[in-house]
């Protein structure tokens, strides 16, 4: 009975050390839904905000601005994807994984 009690005491501490490990690790970009917002207010939200992920379908992209903040061993490009009215947005400042960047290779 105490050694059930034990494991679920240290069980629930690691489950709490790991939430708040992520949302510390999340916290610096704000989460947007694509199909929430139009073009226009994606493009604004990101200019605001400076670093935003920008969910759309089951993945996302990456932004901030301005495009030239990209983090080491991340490359400038651009994203598309359906605002909430249906419109394709095309944005130029993603940043995304750069496998071939100098900072990527061991």
């Amino acid at each position: 009975m105490c050694a059930a009690f034990r494991l679920t005491i240290h069980a629930s501490m690691l489950t709490t050390g790991l939430l708040l490990a992520s949302a510390a690790f999340s916290a610096g970009a704000l989460n947007v839904d694509a199909r929430s917002y139009t073009c226009s207010q994606i493009s604004q939200i990101i200019r605001q905000n400076r670093k935003v992920f920008v969910r759309s379908g089951f993945g996302g992209s990456s932004f901030r601005y301005p495009p030239a903040k990209c983090g080491l061993g991340y490359a400038r490009t651009n994203a598309s994807f359906r605002d909430a009215t249906g419109k394709q947005c095309v944005l130029g400042y993603a940043c995304v994984y750069d496998g071939g960047s100098f900072y990527n290779n061991p």
